[in-house]
């Protein structure tokens, strides 16, 4: 995409990834995860269960696994997705004439690569559905289905060259404890413990696509996947449009009352709003903070003392009770092994 900037403020939990690490051990000998993790910045701390994981460290791992273990998909699938393949893909997908076109070019380059799954496209004037169908009794990788409905979603607003909205998302796993993660992903409602793993557009909401040099198209591939895997819109929940408003105001402001003020609504209606997105104003402002927290830390140009202050803390050690409950960290630990 261009133009666009990505969530570069959010983090996901641990568990998040947990199904990727999983697939890239049975793939590589100890010494090599080891390494691949400690170049990538996930240690021990960030993979606690209360860890977090940034973009940049997924960014990482990706493009440092993805090149050494000889898959792209990085043993997500039963059958390794060899080097060049996403080069290929983008080169077909350029091709298309429509954004529907797309995503249909898009099905029949992974049903040619996939064993354990199929993609289906189900194309009325209502919907425009891809979904990922098992062949037979395969296992359920969560960040596999996550990631691969992301990339579909990614090339098309890289044709579209804006983020393309998206109409529904559909898992086939049951919702995690860490279902929020993935509002952070997919700008658009998301159910879990459907039939099957699907993406929705709506028809009459793609525009047209444009044309794509290939300069363009070997920008996307060294940044992948970066440019496709975190969301830039934050007009699909109300809780990101409330993390949005927090971001841009003062702590001093950042209040319950206030925001709903500047969202033209009583408090009590955005509670309610937030608790039909599954959150809470306070669990928002955490969260932000957290964020906040962990790039300054990462960055290590600003004393704790300093970031206590910037995410709103009235002393060092209400912020550092705070981020250990945050992370099971203490700030300074968590700044000597993520540096």
């Amino acid at each position: 995409m261009t133009n666009v900037k990505p969530t570069i403020l959010s983090t996901v939990s641990s568990q998040f990834v947990d199904d990727w690490l999983a697939a890239l051990r049975a793939l590589c000998p100890e010494a090599q995860m080891a390494s691949l993790l400690g170049r990538s910045g996930l240690n021990a701390e960030t993979r606690s269960p209360n860890g977090r994981v940034t973009l940049d460290q997924i960014v990482c791992l990706y493009q440092l696994a993805a090149v050494e273990t000889g898959d792209e998909m990085m043993g997500l699938w039963s059958r390794p997705v060899r080097p060049r393949a996403l080069q290929h893909l983008l080169t077909t997908v350029r091709e298309a004439t429509s954004l529907a076109s797309a995503l249909y070019r898009f099905s029949t380059f992974w049903n040619l690569l996939l064993d354990d799954y199929q993609f289906d496209l189900d194309d009325t004037d209502s919907a425009l559905v891809l979904t990922l169908k098992p062949q037979g009794d395969v296992p359920l990788q969560r960040f596999g289905h996550m990631l691969i409905l992301k990339l579909a979603h990614g090339l098309m607003s890289w044709l579209a060259g804006h983020e393309v909205p998206v109409k529904a998302v559909d898992f086939a796993f049951e919702r995690p404890e860490f279902d929020q993660d993935y509002a952070i992903i997919f700008p658009a409602p998301i159910r879990f413990g459907q039939l099957a793993t699907a993406i929705s557009f709506d028809p009459n909401a793609l525009g047209p696509v444009q044309t794509r040099s290939t300069a363009d198209l070997d920008r996307f591939l060294q940044n992948a996947p970066r440019d496709w895997i975190f969301t830039s819109s934050r007009e699909h929940t109300q809780s990101l449009r409330v993390r949005t408003y927090l971001g841009q105001t003062g702590w001093d402001a950042a209040t319950l009352t206030q925001t709903a003020s500047a969202m033209h609504m009583t408090p009590r209606t955005l509670i309610r709003r937030l608790q039909a997105d599954g959150t809470s104003f306070q669990a928002i402002k955490d969260a932000l903070r957290r964020d906040i927290a962990i790039r300054d830390l990462q960055a290590g140009r600003k004393s704790v003392e300093a970031i206590a202050h910037d995410v709103g803390f009235s002393s060092a050690a209400n912020f550092h009770r705070a981020f250990q409950r945050w992370t099971s960290s203490t700030p300074s630990s968590y700044r000597r092994t993520n540096i």
